[in-house]
């Protein structure tokens, strides 16, 4: 570690991947004539715009706009106003972090358009590497993305804004100096801070404080004082110190999903089955510590795309659960049952994943007429006593399902993402 006057700079490296008008990006990628036109997205009702083209935001169409209201704009300027598709977008957004996963670093899945790779010191010119990653995913998915590098995961977010909002960085930002941070903070609007963001920005401003510099110049007690340990790790981070140790949006994941690059190629179900039970396992014991239940469920696999000798297959299928659940083999049951659906023998499977999603809070439950409660406290039990056995068990789960067999200790090379705040779709039908 060495330290230059206030700003802590550490081996670690951090990359944030963000993908540029997501939903908009992604719409190009199927519709290619719409490159370069205003385009806005809109929500699942059709109400308002929730994402809008660079040309869109050029004529000063905002996020939430109601759709009646712009309606003068979009007929005089020619806009393309499409309805959301996400799932859609998941499985665009599932290709994006396929394709990181492949440079073999620790990944970190921040939401559907976001991650974080963690870069090794000895990575070489983090920013050339940054322009590399860019230039990878554009050509292996279309999509196109700004990155932004630096020590801390906070500046890597405001590095990242800067690396999409000018194009001389070609794609990546890197803030690896204090004469860096300081001018990005003082460039960078508090309400853009991550971590403080628009709810705590009115408070920021009446006591003085305009940019992310003015903040992270606060003393450290009146940070704690006023904004508690969230606030005292983004004050911390933005000076250049990481302590934010996994990116989570607002604490807890809006979807799970557990997934694992093979060893060696899968050919039989009962392989592809035993892994599945264990993703069910983990994003199960997730789910249940931020006390959520799960309404949908996806499965995808794989082949090696890479492998060009070998016949290409990729599948994702998905369902809404029957009610929402936390509980390990319901999860594992629908699991199971989509994956055979989507199983095609005679290929050799190399990446598998279960993806649950649209999580609700226990407290939100909409409690069923016919639900068998003594039934769900039984589960609920259960649950809770795999749950604290297999927390002592140092990392080798003491409580498996019968169809776990050894876990995946024989089949895993490593694990790319079991990522929270994302829903992920990979390729439905599309072979490669």
């Amino acid at each position: 570690m060495a330290v230059s006057g206030s700003f802590i700079i550490f081996a670690a490296v951090f990359a944030l991947i963000d993908c540029n008008n997501f939903f908009v990006s992604c719409e190009r990628v199927r519709h290619p004539e719409l490159e370069g036109r205003p385009v806005i997205v809109l929500s699942n009702n059709d109400g308002c715009a929730v994402a809008m083209s660079n040309e869109a935001k050029a004529l000063g169409i905002k996020r939430g706009s109601p759709l009646f209201k712009i309606q003068q704009e979009v007929r005089r300027h020619g806009v393309a106003v499409l309805s959301g598709d996400h799932y859609y977008y998941n499985r665009i957004s599932a290709l994006v972090m396929e394709s990181l996963g492949t440079l073999d670093l620790p990944l970190d899945i921040y939401s559907i358009d976001e991650a974080f790779l963690h870069l090794p010191p000895d990575m070489g010119e983090p920013a050339e590497f940054g322009r590399y990653i860019v230039h990878k995913i554009r050509l292996e998915t279309g999509i196109p993305v700004s990155i932004g590098i630096a020590h801390t995961r906070t500046l890597a977010k405001v590095a990242a804004r800067f690396a999409k909002k000018y194009d001389g960085y070609r794609g990546c930002c890197l803030i690896d100096t204090e004469e860096k941070r300081i001018k990005a903070l003082s460039l960078t609007d508090i309400s853009d801070v991550w971590g403080l963001g628009r709810r705590h920005a009115p408070r920021m401003r009446e006591l003085g404080l305009r940019t992310a510099l003015d903040f992270a110049g606060m003393p450290l007690h009146k940070v704690r004082a006023l904004l508690h340990l969230p606030g005292e790790r983004t004050w911390r981070e933005l000076r250049g110190e990481a302590c934010i140790e996994h990116a989570t949006k607002d604490n807890d994941a809006k979807s799970i999903m557990s997934s694992r690059s093979f060893e060696h190629n899968i050919y039989t179900l009962g392989e592809l089955r035993q892994a599945l039970c264990t993703f069910a396992g983990t994003v199960c014991r997730k789910l249940r510590r931020q006390q959520g239940h799960a309404a949908d469920i996806g499965v995808f696999i794989a082949t090696n795309r890479f492998d060009t000798r070998s016949p290409q297959y990729s599948d994702f299928t998905s369902c809404t659960l029957p009610e929402p659940t936390d509980f390990t083999p319901a999860i594992a049951s629908e699991g199971i049952r989509l994956l055979d659906t989507i199983f095609r023998p005679g290929y050799g499977y190399k990446r598998a994943g279960l993806i649950i999603s649209r999580i609700v809070p226990r407290g939100g439950l909409q409690p069923s007429l016919f639900e068998d409660t003594v039934q769900r406290d039984k589960r609920e039990r259960l649950m809770r006593v795999a749950d604290a056995l297999n927390a002592a068990s140092a990392g080798n789960p003491a409580i498996r399902m019968a169809a776990m067999g050894d876990g995946l200790r024989s089949l895993t090379r490593m694990e790319h993402n079991a990522g929270a705040g994302y829903a992920a779709d990979p390729g439905n039908g599309i072979t490669r």
